[in-house]
């Protein structure tokens, strides 16, 4: 689905306007965020990814837009509808993994809560940004050299067998080992004041970088790895740069809401990796599998709907689990 430049510049806008108003008008000021409101920002988000959704389905399927046999507008319509309906749910999924790394980052650099939207808003600038670059290098190098798909394929695989054996090595993290960070602070100096909420300080005529700017850089350095795993499983789902791109900003967009609404109940979530690794190996099955259907000639495919079924039911199953097993436990030790 090759859209105009005028749909781009248009979500372009839109993302831009949104990010504004979310940064200078409701969150002007820097305040704690409660549960109450983040859900209710969440749901928001959410929302507009669902009009979105519906917008896609109704101006291919019904205003047929690229001027297509009215049957051919209505299938291609729900097509691309439920592309961007996964990718969304696959990268949103995919994402509340990555909540977790956020919370120990501001754990150890000791962020005040009322400070963290602030980071993650920019680190959401820094998100989309690398996003673009990924999806179009992806989708180039998927039409250049389909066995590409191959090796995503195999990633996604291990990423996921790796991610359900690994262990939980989070009271040993420490972000000042990472390579990216003492690179970064023998380029430029680095204090520990957090006095003043400002990426960067001056200090006897000399510049300084301050621990939110530090937490800035480890969150757009855990973004680009999460990316490596999130950008292949999507394009699982669709090679169509538009639906890529624009349901991994809406899920990157709601990221930050989520993040406050979760935070405080990240126990319910605690069997949450194994249902990523179940994901992250199915879709990349799914696009070995497809990949090698295809070239043989034969018309067995997994499709985005089987995708989306167990998307749903994997990530269902491990809260509910969460749910149960936390419910247990409460119950034991008040015995």
């Amino acid at each position: 689905m090759e859209v105009s430049i005028s749909f781009w510049i248009g979500f372009v806008v839109f993302v831009v306007v949104m990010l504004s108003l979310d940064l200078f008008v409701f969150h002007k000021k820097d305040s704690v965020i409660k549960v109450k409101e983040a859900l209710i920002w969440s749901m928001f988000w959410i929302g507009l990814a669902v009009v979105f959704n519906i917008g896609i389905y109704v101006l291919i399927g019904h205003f047929n837009i690229f001027d297509l046999d009215p049957n051919e507008a209505m299938k291609l319509g729900k097509t691309k509808a439920l592309e961007f309906l996964t990718g969304y749910l696959i990268e949103e999924s995919l994402s509340v993994d990555n909540l977790f790394v956020f919370i120990m980052i501001f754990g150890f650099f000791k962020i005040e809560p009322k400070y963290q939207h602030r980071i993650l808003f920019w680190g959401i600038i820094g998100a989309i940004v690398m996003r673009a670059v990924f999806i179009f290098a992806g989708v180039a190098l998927i039409e250049r050299f389909a066995w590409v798909m191959y090796i995503f394929g195999a990633f996604l695989v291990y990423t996921g067998v790796h991610m359900l054996f690994e262990k939980d090595d989070s009271e040993d993290y420490d972000p000042s080992k990472n390579v990216v960070i003492k690179v970064f602070k023998k380029i430029m100096p680095v204090t520990d004041d957090r006095s003043v909420p400002h990426f960067f300080v001056k200090k006897n005529k000399m510049i300084y970088a301050t621990p939110f700017f530090i937490a800035l850089l480890m969150i757009e350095v855990s973004d680009l790895i999460f990316a490596v795993d999130s950008i292949p499983a999507v394009l699982s789902v669709s090679k169509d740069v538009f639906i890529v791109y624009t349901s991994n900003i809406f899920a990157i967009l709601g990221l930050r809401s989520l993040y406050f609404a979760l935070s405080g109940i990240m126990e319910f979530f605690q069997y949450l990796k194994y249902a990523l690794a179940g994901i992250l190996s199915f879709i990349g099955i799914k696009m070995i599998v497809n990949e090698l259907m295809q070239e043989l000639g034969y018309s067995f495919h997994i499709s985005n709907f089987a995708s989306l079924g167990v998307i749903v039911v994997l990530l269902t199953s491990s809260i509910l689990l969460s749910v149960y097993v936390n419910r247990r436990n409460i119950k034991i030790e008040k015995k």
